[in-house]
């Protein structure tokens, strides 16, 4: 037998100190710059969270400072009063009763300058503008916009005369100021009169009537259309006779009073919380 060779031993390689040592040390840097990174990512949003809240301080701030000031009463500007003025007319015929638009006398002077008063006999109910009028200012109405017709009809201190009112309510004075230069200019045609059954009105319809007119104030058109409370048409009336009637000027005197109660100027406080400053 041939001798036994002696077997070969594989070599096991070592990890010096030194090569150990080198990858600690680029790992420890590694770690360190992104430690250094993360400290310089939280330092900046740290700084903007601050500097957002520095500015969100400041506006509240200033809005405290400005509620305090608004909140403070204080005298009503020219512009505020002229405002204050022309909302409070505009409400009226929403917020007063249908009593105060159209009262139960209306005063005007008759022959020889006597004090008279003409008595309401009803308040038809409310309708749309178009409704109550004649066909050339509906057209006008559906135009411009018109939100409303309220009407009423009076008889005057003697009997002899019927008197209806209407009061169309316009978006604004604007629409107002549109819609009275397009009407019309004729007085046999303006609102339709109301009559009101069992009443000495019964007889005043749209052939009744002698003369129509209205006045504008704020955003309403006051119409008022007059007749005879016996039936008579305009036609049957003598044209002298119309001309020396106080049916006319009656009518002209209740349309006006209307109209200057609607378009008074009420009472303004001084300041925007009442009358102290």
């Amino acid at each position: 037998m041939s001798p036994q060779q002696p077997r070969a031993q594989r070599t096991r390689v070592r990890a010096w100190p030194a090569t150990r040592g080198r990858a600690a040390a680029v790992q420890a840097a590694k770690e360190r710059r992104e430690l250094e990174k993360g400290i310089r990512r939280r330092g900046i949003v740290t700084s903007l969270l601050t500097a957002a809240v520095l500015v969100a301080a400041v506006n509240a701030v200033i809005a405290g400072v400005g509620i305090v000031q608004e909140t403070r009463s204080r005298p009503l500007t020219g512009q505020e009063r002229a405002d204050y003025v022309k909302e409070d007319v505009a409400r009226r015929w929403h917020d007063w009763p249908a009593s105060m638009v159209f009262p139960d006398e209306l005063e005007y002077v008759g022959l020889a300058r006597s004090q008279q008063f003409a008595r309401r006999v009803g308040i038809a109910p409310e309708i749309p503008c178009w409704a109550g009028v004649d066909r050339s200012v509906a057209s006008v109405f559906r135009e411009v916009s018109c939100r409303s017709l309220l009407r009423a009809t009076y008889v005057d201190q003697s009997g002899a005369f019927a008197i209806t009112i209407g009061v169309a309510v316009m978006a604004d004075e604007e629409a107002r100021t549109s819609a009275a230069a397009k009407l019309p200019i004729d007085d046999r045609v303006g609102v339709r009169p109301v009559a009101f059954p069992g009443t000495v009105t019964d007889l005043f319809g749209a052939a009744q009537r002698q003369r129509s007119g209205w006045v504008g104030v704020g955003p309403y058109i006051v119409f008022y259309t007059a007749g005879y409370t016996d039936g008579r048409t305009r036609d049957a009336i003598p044209q002298e006779e119309l001309l020396h009637s106080e049916l006319w000027p009656t009518a002209q005197a209740l349309g006006g009073r209307v109209a200057r109660s609607l378009g008074e100027e009420p009472e303004v406080p001084r300041c925007t919380q009442g009358n102290e400053c």
